[in-house]
C-alpha cells in the first residue's frame, strides 16, 4: 500500500472517531430520551423539537456500523439507546408502520407511512441485530419489510410507491421534501428500500426476500438508469412515465457504488457483472459534477442549463466511496486522484474545524450554508458511512 493511501486510512480512521464523538457528546436528549431533534449551524440545540425517524434510524445504523469496526461499548450503547428509542415511540404497533415524525414528548406527529422511512429503520435495526442478536430488533425489521410488501409494492407495474396514511390508505402528499416532485415511483425511495433489503438479507437469509432484491435491482435497471448518459432517472407516475427533473450527482455516485454493492449481496451472477458496468458508467457521469477544487456540485438543472451552485456535505462523502470503488473496479488511479482531491476539499471547507462534524455545505462564492448540523436531514450516516467503507477497503 503506498504512503498516501496509508495516510488517506489513517485520516478517516481518525475522522469516523471524531463524527462519533460528536454525536455522542452533543446530541443524546437526556431531557426528553432518545437523541435531539435538532442542532443549528452554530451548534445550539433547538428545544423540544420535533424527532424524525429518518435522523434517529440513521444514528442506529451508523453506531450499530461503527461498533463492528471500533468495538467500543459506548458506541454499542447508543446503538442500544436508538433501537430503544425507536421501537418504543417510532414504530407504530396498532397499524405496523413507522411514525415520519414525534414531538419532544414522544408523542406522534406526523404519523404518515413514507416508504424512504420505513426502509432506513430496516436498514438501522438490521445493522443493530447483527452486533446485539436482540431478536425484537430482527422481529420489527422483518415486520416493516412485510409492511413494504403488502402495501407499497406495486404488482402491476413492479416497483414501489411512496407514502401511505398511518392506517395504509393512499394520500396526496406523496414527497419526501419541499424539493421533490410529487410522484408516486422515485428512485431515491428505490435506492434505500433495496439498501435496506440487502442489509436485512444479511442477518435474516430468506429466500422470497432474496428473489425480491433480484427482481428490485432488475427494475432498477431498468427504469432508473440512463444508460445514454450515465445519470440516474429521478422521478416516475406509477406507470413508469418519466416526470423529468435535475441531475443529482449526489444520487448518482452514492447509487453508482451502493446497487453493486446490493447485486453482491443478492447473489445474482447477472445483476453483479451489469452493476459492476454501471458503477464505472454513473461515476464516469458524475466527474462532470465536479469543480476544480474537488468538491462535488448538488444539482444540474439540464432543461435551464443551469447549475445548482452549492456543496453540500453528504454528496462529497458517497464520492469518496463511489470514486474509490471505481478506481477498485478498474486499477484506474484517475478515480484515486478524484478521492485524494475531494477528501483534500473536505478537509478544508466541510469540516468544522472548531466545533466537529461537517458543515451542511458551502455556496459557489464559499460561503457557509447555515443549515442544521443535526436535523431531520443532517446525519453521520453519509460521512460516518464513507469513513467506514474506506477503512475496510484499504487494505494494508
Amino acid at each position: 500500500m503506498s504512503l498516501k493511501l496509508k495516510l488517506l486510512k489513517s485520516e478517516l480512521t481518525a475522522e469516523l472517531d471524531e463524527i462519533l464523538k460528536y454525536w455522542a457528546k452533543h446530541t443524546v436528549d437526556y431531557q426528553n430520551g432518545g437523541f435531539v431533534g435538532q442542532i443549528d449551524f452554530e451548534d445550539h440545540i433547538i428545544a423540544n423539537t420535533e424527532k424524525g425517524s429518518v435522523l434517529n434510524a440513521r444514528i442506529l445504523w451508523t453506531f450499530s456500523a461503527s461498533y463492528q469496526t471500533t468495538k467500543n461499548e459506548n458506541h454499542k450503547k447508543l446503538a442500544k439507546r436508538a433501537f430503544d428509542f425507536l421501537a418504543d415511540y417510532f414504530y407504530d404497533s396498532t397499524f405496523g408502520g413507522l411514525f415520519w415524525s414525534i414531538n419532544s414528548d414522544k408523542t406522534p406527529k406526523d404519523t404518515k407511512n413514507q416508504i424512504y422511512a420505513l426502509a432506513f429503520a430496516i436498514y438501522g435495526l438490521s445493522e443493530y441485530y447483527a452486533i446485539s442478536k436482540d431478536d425484537k430488533a430482527l422481529q420489527i425489521a422483518i415486520n416493516l419489510y412485510s409492511k413494504i410488501q403488502d402495501y407499497s409494492y406495486d404488482p402491476v407495474n413492479k416497483g414501489y410507491l411512496e407514502a401511505f396514511t398511518r392506517d395504509w390508505k393512499p394520500i396526496e402528499d406523496l414527497r419526501l421534501s419541499e424539493k421533490d416532485a410529487n410522484e408516486k415511483k422515485t428512485m431515491n425511495t428505490h435506492l434505500h428500500i433495496i439498501e435496506a433489503y440487502a442489509n436485512l438479507y444479511k442477518v435474516w437469509k430468506d429466500k422470497t426476500l432474496q428473489n425480491i432484491m433480484i427482481e428490485l435491482l432488475e427494475t432498477i435497471e431498468k427504469h432508473f438508469i440512463n444508460t445514454k448518459t450515465g445519470h440516474l432517472k429521478l422521478f416516475f407516475d406509477e406507470n413508469w412515465n418519466e416526470k423529468p427533473d435535475v441531475i443529482s450527482y449526489g444520487h448518482d455516485i452514492e447509487a453508482a457504488w451502493l446497487l453493486q454493492q446490493c447485486a453482491v449481496i443478492s447473489e445474482d451472477e447477472t445483476l453483479i457483472s451489469n452493476y459492476k458496468k454501471y458503477a464505472l458508467q454513473i461515476a464516469e457521469a458524475t466527474k462532470e459534477g465536479f469543480d476544480a477544487d474537488g468538491g462535488l456540485w448538488y444539482e444540474f438543472d439540464p432543461h435551464k442549463k443551469e447549475l445548482i451552485a452549492e456543496k453540500h456535505w453528504w454528496p462529497q462523502a458517497e464520492a469518496l466511496i463511489g470514486f474509490y470503488n471505481a478506481y477498485q473496479l478498474s486499477g484506474n488511479e484517475e478515480y484515486l486522484e478524484i478521492v485524494y482531491k475531494n477528501w483534500k476539499f473536505i478537509k478544508k471547507y466541510m469540516r468544522d474545524k472548531q466545533n466537529g462534524e461537517w458543515h451542511w455545505g458551502i455556496y459557489h462564492d464559499y460561503a457557509l450554508i447555515k443549515k442544521d448540523k443535526a436535523g431531520f436531514w443532517k446525519c453521520p450516516y453519509h460521512n460516518g458511512r464513507a469513513c467506514l467503507e474506506l477503512m475496510h477497503r484499504i487494505q494494508d
